[in-house]
């Protein structure tokens, strides 16, 4: 049992491994290319070793001091509009659903079923559906290329939604009636019980809606077309122009290396509330 034991642990580590260098390469390769010029990058075979210009290049990406014929902004920008909007997504996210979940389960108005199934069904619909018609909205509102445009369309969660919802259906009933008897009203009953109850669940949903936010490609791309305005993962997109020769692969990859660095710290920062808020099942 000892050996068959020890074998056991030797491969399911093997695997471990190999799963974590198959994760972990494509980054360090990210790193080797931004530490490199971009002569060296292009030429066969590219370096495996870490080169002498990383933090050149990075002040360069930050700056937006390359020479590339594709996107001139600075990553700065590029990394604060991402953070603004990643922010403003996960906050809004997070405030909208919760009160949408507290008077869908405490108060009682008529067609309330038909309300919460209508939020429901809108998790079927997939976002090139509703994006034509958004994308009409917001430009008759006169919303393109504002921090607005990114964040307000995309502020509805029905995911969200349904989770808090479900969660205050497990709140018990003597609780609303205690504060009820304390004399408490409906939103101080919000403030005072549900949110701190709510408080794991509302971390971890921060942190999927912050990298869900930080992620966003497809509707920064019809909304945006100031360079001021680009976030960094648009940004990224719009520094590649051409052949490899016309681009500098060295800044592209510093500025993809800078733009893992957010969502990572969030998960590092926040990973036991994340975790917390997945699997604790004390209500």
């Amino acid at each position: 049992m000892v050996e068959r034991d020890r074998v056991g642990t030797f491969i399911s580590h093997a695997v471990l491994l190999l799963g974590v260098m198959v994760v972990v390469f494509p980054v360090y390769l990210t790193f080797v290319a931004a530490s490199h010029t971009p002569q060296a990058i292009v030429q066969a075979p590219m370096p495996l070793l870490p080169g002498g210009h990383f933090w050149e290049n990075i002040v360069k990406a930050l700056t937006g001091g390359g020479a590339q014929s594709g996107s001139k902004a600075p990553v700065a920008q590029m990394m604060f509009v991402s953070l603004v909007t990643a922010l403003g997504i996960a906050l809004a996210k997070i405030t909208i659903s919760l009160l949408s979940a507290f008077a869908l389960v405490y108060f009682r108005f008529p067609f309330r079923n038909f309300f919460f199934w209508a939020i429901f069904v809108t998790l079927m619909l997939p976002v090139e559906v509703r994006i034509a018609p958004t994308y009409k909205v917001v430009s008759d509102l006169g919303m393109l290329n504002t921090y607005a445009g990114l964040i307000v369309p995309l502020i509805a969660s029905a995911t969200a939604t349904f989770l808090f919802r479900q969660f205050f259906l497990t709140v018990p009933d003597e609780l609303v009636e205690a504060a009820r008897m304390d004399g408490a009203g409906p939103l101080r009953f919000f403030k005072d019980v549900l949110l701190p109850l709510s408080s794991t669940s509302i971390a971890a949903l921060f942190v999927i809606q912050f990298i869900y936010g930080w992620n966003q490609y497809l509707w920064p791309l019809l909304v945006t077309t100031d360079e001021k305005m680009y976030p960094v993962v648009l940004g990224i997109q719009r520094m590649i122009s051409g052949g490899d020769a016309a681009n500098e692969w060295n800044l592209i990859m510093a500025t993809a290396l800078m733009a893992m660095l957010p969502p990572a710290l969030v998960v590092i920062g926040m990973q036991k509330w994340f975790v917390k808020g997945l699997v604790d099942s004390e209500k």
